[in-house]
């Protein structure tokens, strides 16, 4: 067997009365792109965190180049080799990216030629982290991990926050590590990404590794069943899949879709999305007429009725950003109206939004939950009075709709008492939640999905169907050009600020979604 550059064996680790891994292992080649995969809560951020010493395990072992070691701190991780993305990004906010390199020792010039070979030239040293957008982040965090030249790339959820063009430069570099002689471990929900780009996947289930599986055609069947379980042989215990030589080795990467999206396999028939009639007689529930803000977003028009799902479809700074945050209240137009139910409405404050029934649903979920306050509370936070209306909080009806969110969403509370110890796609749950327990009539949901997995992104589309048939309106923007086919009624796309192509969920095949997302949206339409 080729000797191993990386091995965990054994790795535990809990959290008061919650255990995120129990008796977990990931074995990886010198030279290989190794996936690493599983559902929400499996232990895959646990685990890269371990590896690259943020959290000590309770127990388990981890050798490099067949040394055992203990990683005590990031610094460790990263001079013996070991870089890690992970999947929020880690640049202090309140400094400038040059004191952030200065932070981790990162040499700049290699940092500067690796940002511009992933897409973002002339980066300005001097921008505060907290002004830069969540797809610029991710890349800088990724050319500071590449910088140092590491051995193991850890790859957590890096392409699940970039448009299509950015996610096609990180697929090319990864190809060039393992072509280097490098090895990354990839964790993503996509798995498109990991037939294209892996040579095997370790899979893990309720903090245990269940299966070990060459990716060769057919593999995405076993990956599934493997994160799903039960049936996987010796008990759900480690085992490994049948020898199958590897379709992707070293050597050039695979070409990989522009957006990819979950497989086709997966996907609710239509016959069982609900749907309610929109009756065209009612005024729009939220419409936007030559809407603008700043330089990005230009000229945008568009309504949508109660009971409708109406997508949008942008590459990364075409003004998506800014138009949620108007709809939001957090930002002010310069030119154009909104309309709620046929009045027109100014926005003041996110705070005005809510109480004409706006509210968003980020894909950042650190900005909408209170991480160290428990689910119960997260969820009630909208029944919250402002101070000019304290009272008494009348308990056992928030009680009641707090529960019936939790039950209707299904998420796991063992880890109640902090959000912060719930899986990315729990937490997800509990913003959803937040609006659905006090019925929010509209919502706005930026990328709802991202970084979540397969089986809780499909309970996603099923709730956005649900709502919309009981009579919400839904705005929901998108990175994944499969979700308008799975989620929405019309969609929208923009580029250069401007609507540029709408059509029927029913005809948005992705070849005519990205043309529109590249400028190109009068010779698709042709």
């Amino acid at each position: 067997m080729t000797d191993l550059l990386l091995e965990a064996t054994g790795v535990v680790k809990t959290y008061g009365a919650v255990t995120a891994l129990r008796g977990a292992s990931l074995a990886v080649r010198p030279g290989e792109v190794h996936a690493l995969l599983g559902a929400n809560g499996a232990g895959k951020s646990t685990l890269v965190k371990i590896l690259t010493g943020v959290v000590r395990p309770d127990e388990g072992v981890i050798t490099l180049r067949g040394q055992r070691r203990e990683v005590r701190s990031p610094a460790e991780a990263r001079a013996s080799g070991i870089a890690p993305v992970y999947q929020e990004p880690s640049l202090i906010p309140d400094l400038d990216v040059r004191d952030n390199l200065r932070l981790t020792g990162t040499p700049v010039e290699p940092f500067r030629d690796w940002v511009a070979t992933l897409g973002i030239p002339g980066l300005d040293l001097a921008a505060n982290a907290r002004d830069l957008p969540l797809p610029t982040l991710r890349i800088l965090d990724l050319a500071r991990a590449l910088a140092i030249g590491p051995a193991v790339l850890l790859l957590d959820e890096i392409t699940a926050a970039l448009p299509a063009d950015l996610t096609e430069r990180v697929m090319d570099v990864i190809g060039r590590q393992r072509d280097d002689g490098r090895s990354v471990i990839f964790i993503s929900h996509r798995l498109i990404e990991v037939s294209a780009l892996c040579n095997r996947a370790t899979v893990l289930r309720d903090g245990e590794t269940v299966g070990v599986v060459e990716i060769a055609p057919g593999a995405e069947e076993e990956i599934v069943r493997l994160m799903l379980g039960p049936g996987t042989a010796n008990g759900g215990r480690t085992r490994s899949a049948a020898p199958t030589p590897a379709t992707v080795g070293p050597g050039p990467a695979p070409s990989v879709s522009a957006i990819p999206g979950p497989p086709a396999a997966a996907s609710p028939p239509a016959a069982e999305r609900p749907t309610r009639p929109v009756s065209g007689n009612a005024p729009p529930r939220l419409a936007v007429h030559n809407l603008a803000a700043g330089t990005k977003l230009r000229d945008v028009s568009f309504e949508f009725r109660a009971g409708e799902v109406l997508g949008i479809v942008a590459l990364e700074g075409q003004g998506q950003d800014e138009l949620f945050s108007l709809l939001s209240g957090e930002e002010r137009p310069s030119a154009g109206e909104i309309f709620v139910d046929g009045s027109p409405v100014r926005f003041r404050h996110p705070a005005d939004a809510i109480a004409r029934g706006l509210v968003l649903v980020p894909a950042d979920r650190a900005h909408a939950l209170l991480m160290q306050r428990s689910v119960r509370e997260n969820i009630a936070l909208p029944s919250v009075a402002p101070p000019r209306r304290w009272g008494p909080i009348a308990i056992g009806e928030e009680t009641r709709r707090v529960q019936a969110a939790i039950n209707r969403l299904r998420i796991d509370t063992r880890a109640a008492a902090e959000v912060r110890r719930l899986s990315g796609g729990n937490q997800q749950k509990v913003t959803i939640a937040r609006w659905i327990a006090f019925g929010a009539p509209t919502l706005l949901c930026f990328d709802p999905t991202r970084g979540i997995d397969i089986g809780t992104k499909h309970e996603i589309y099923r709730l956005v169907r649900e709502l919309a048939a009981a009579g919400a309106a839904i705005l929901f923007y998108t990175s994944e050009l499969e979700e308008i086919r799975l989620a929405c009624d019309r969609a929208i796309v923009i580029f250069g600020g401007r609507v540029v192509d709408e059509l029927a969920a029913a005809e948005a095949d992705e070849a005519r979604l990205l043309r529109a997302a590249h400028g190109l949206a009068r010779e698709a339409v042709a």
